[in-house]
């Protein structure tokens, strides 16, 4: 259930209506828009007195909300968020769309920094790499763990850009509330809930990918165990999901943006090299899903793919993503 309140409502009114339903047991959360204010009922309505709540000052409707998933959809909060990074960069609503760029893994200093200088050249504004890599197989590299995360902690303080890596321990939690700007949490962990809970209780941007089979609603509702424990800073990142279709990795799922844009207020990133697996696809699904309407892409690349420890078919060249770069920034004019 939302309450509706009056175009230019004031605070009292606000205040009013929230202490009326906290008073009866429930939680609330309040939206102010640019159009509306919106106050979210989170609990059991049959202890509000609907028509009480209805004569109170300002109040213009009450809708209720059929959508399991609360605090994710766009009845409960129909501005558009924007979730700023620490630097002042924003992601999401009306602003430009964020470029997140990197190796799929941190392998050494050397490696990292030269990948690091040349995607913020090309105009990437986050730079990504993995410290701890989710693998098929336990014979494959791992990443370096804790010292990955150092080397993009220090990537960071030589290039200025900011840092998302994949988190997939809660022990791991500190380490990454240290070193990284966002925490990724990667397809085959979006519904590990003891992990979505931890990260509720926390103050930093999280970027959730789609689970490998997922549902549109079920990934909306891992959103919401991030969101109902408190942390409002969630980024839904579509990665492809898994079909009948073996010519690419998955299938990326590029109606996900305008579905996203329609029953949720979280901004959406699109991963085209985890989707498609092949580095020669990646430029033509990166523009599609700027066309779309998507709030970012995070896009693998690396100096030399063929030697790199981890996933070098589906990374661009520097060269490749520079001139991606200058084709995105060109389609900005169709959204």
């Amino acid at each position: 259930m939302i309450v509706v309140m009056n175009h230019n409502s004031s605070a009292a009114s606000v205040k009013q209506v929230v202490e009326f339903v906290e008073n009866a047991g429930l939680k609330t959360q309040v939206s102010r828009g640019e159009e509306r204010t919106v106050i979210g009922l989170i609990g059991d309505k049959t202890k509000i007195d609907r028509s009480v709540l209805e004569s109170l000052q300002d109040v213009a409707e009450i809708i209720d909300v059929s959508k399991p998933y609360k605090r994710a959809a766009r009845e409960m909060h129909p501005d558009d968020t924007v979730i700023t990074l620490d630097n002042g960069l924003k992601i999401g609503g009306k602003h430009e769309p964020v470029v997140m760029a990197g190796p799929c893994t941190v392998e050494n200093w050397e490696m990292l920094i030269e990948i690091a200088k040349a995607v913020k050249a090309a105009g990437a504004k986050v730079l990504r790499g993995g410290a701890w890599k989710p693998r098929t197989s336990p014979y494959a590299f791992q990443g370096l763990g804790e010292e990955g995360l150092k080397l993009l902690a220090k990537a960071r303080a030589e290039t200025g850009l900011p840092v998302v890596s994949e988190l997939m321990d809660t022990k791991e939690i500190p380490l990454f509330l240290e070193y990284v700007d966002i925490i990724q949490i990667g397809a085959r962990n979006m519904q590990n809930f003891s992990l979505l809970k931890e990260l509720g209780k926390i103050d930093k941007p999280i970027l959730l990918k789609r689970g490998l089979a997922a549902t549109i609603e079920e990934w909306l509702m891992s959103a919401e165990y991030i969101l109902a424990g408190g942390n409002t800073k969630v980024l839904l990142c579509e990665r492809g999901i898994r079909t009948m279709e073996k010519y690419t990795r998955n299938t990326l799922d590029l109606s996900a943006v305008p579905v996203i844009k329609k029953m949720s207020h979280l901004p959406i990133i699109i991963d085209p090299s985890h989707a498609v697996g092949h580095w020669d696809y990646v430029p033509s699904m990166s523009k599609a899903a700027i066309v779309a309407g998507a709030d970012g892409l995070i896009i693998e690349v690396h100096s030399n793919p063929e030697k790199a420890a981890c996933d070098g078919g589906q990374c661009l060249k520097p060269k490749l993503f520079g001139d991606l770069m200058k084709d995105v920034k060109d389609l900005m004019k169709y959204r």
